[in-house]
């Protein structure tokens, strides 16, 4: 079976969504898959490039009409589908559904290809604030249901079974072993606990929350001693507004320490000197109730307890998880230590309790739902 993975962005070695899509890459090749990931590019020149591998498929140029280009040339991708007699067609939704993108599906499908879309996050709309943002998202609402109509199915990490009229494919985000190392040990916590969150911070991971709770344990002058390591940026000014103001104004600079990216060996150090991980708090801002984020199931495969607001099938029931309301409360700190300390999970225990999410797992779902070979098992 032939396989293009289909993306509408680049690449940034930090960056999780990137991580990600290369272990979907992987376990589609571990199920069996010829796989071909389509990908745009910049040169350090910049150029705009559609790129399949390594390989050059258009060199759009510089300037506005390069990136207009890059939004609505698709031929190239249809030609290759063809010449290479691709089977499988797996795009990653970029909310990007227009009449271009709509032309793309349908001529792929007259190739004879199986085609899904992948939405990682439903619903989305109520993510689009700007009203830059909302005249894009008005396009994709004008032709996301003629698109689902022509999919072989949409891959989605909800309970719903149907989006805009087409019908679902539910699978988990997924987890590649072999990229994601145990940690080493545990640590002494008798006299302090270190948090720690992962994450490109957006309002909806609700760290604010916990800086907030932070802020009223240290009103007690505790003795024992709590940080919160943010290891990612802060990405916009409303991030910003609500987590850095807290940080100053209750002088938590020594308890909330701010890494930036990190990725290889300087994040798996920073998780070597963790004790508790810190999941989305705040899903709800966005309208979200219910998610199977990767964050959550990275955490479990290195061994870590962790808490989150949302609804998470996967995980909702296992001991290792402590769960914080789904509104804007302060996190409750004491709670959350008598927690930590109540653990009798170890972390290979709470490693093999997630063997059944790998990535290669949910990827074999997608093919079989989509009427493809079935492969063996390794």
């Amino acid at each position: 079976m032939k396989a293009l993975f289909l993306i509408f962005h680049g690449f940034d070695k930090a960056n999780g969504i990137s991580k990600k899509i290369h272990y979907q890459v992987k376990a589609l090749e571990k199920c069996g898959a010829d796989v071909r990931l389509c990908y745009y590019a910049t040169t350090p020149f910049g150029n705009r490039r559609l790129m399949i591998g390594d390989e050059v498929m258009a060199d759009f140029g510089k300037g506005t009409m390069a990136k207009l280009l890059k939004r609505v040339y698709y031929s190239p991708i249809v030609k290759y589908a063809q010449r290479e007699k691709i089977d499988f067609v797996y795009i990653r939704s970029y909310h990007n559904a227009n009449p271009f993108t709509l032309r793309l599906v349908e001529r792929l499908k007259k190739t004879g290809a199986k085609v899904t879309v992948e939405i990682p996050t439903y619903p989305y709309d109520q993510e689009y604030i700007s009203w830059s943002m909302r005249a894009s998202l008005a396009v994709d609402r004008c032709f996301r249901h003629r698109m689902a109509k022509l999919l072989d199915g949409i891959v989605t990490f909800s309970s719903a079974e149907t989006i805009f009229g087409g019908r679902t494919i539910r699978i988990s985000n997924g987890i590649d072993f072999d990229a994601t190392p145990m940690r080493s040990g545990q640590n002494d916590t008798s006299h302090e606990l270190h948090l720690i969150g992962v994450a490109e911070v957006h309002y909806w991971h609700g760290f604010d929350r916990l800086v907030r709770g932070l802020a009223e344990y240290y009103r007690t002058n505790p003795e024992y001693k709590v940080y919160f390591h943010i290891v990612g940026p802060l990405s916009g000014e409303r991030e910003r507004e609500e987590i850095l103001p807290v940080i100053r104004d209750h002088h938590l600079e020594e308890y909330v320490i701010l890494h930036g990216p990190l990725h290889g060996e300087e994040l798996d150090e920073q998780f070597e000197r963790a004790d508790f991980a810190i999941g989305s708090l705040g899903r709800h801002r966005s309208g979200i109730t219910e998610i199977k984020t990767l964050k959550n199931r990275e955490y479990a495969a290195r061994g870590f307890a962790f808490t989150y607001s949302e609804t998470d099938a996967d995980f909702d029931a296992m001991p290792y998880v402590w769960k914080v309301p789904a509104d804007e409360s302060a996190v409750d700190v004491p709670k959350l230590i008598a927690f930590q300390r109540s653990l009798k999970i170890s972390p290979v225990e709470i490693r093999e309790s997630v063997r059944p999410l790998s990535w290669k797992a949910q990827m074999q779902k997608v093919i079989e739902e989509v009427g493809l070979k079935k492969t063996t098992d390794e």
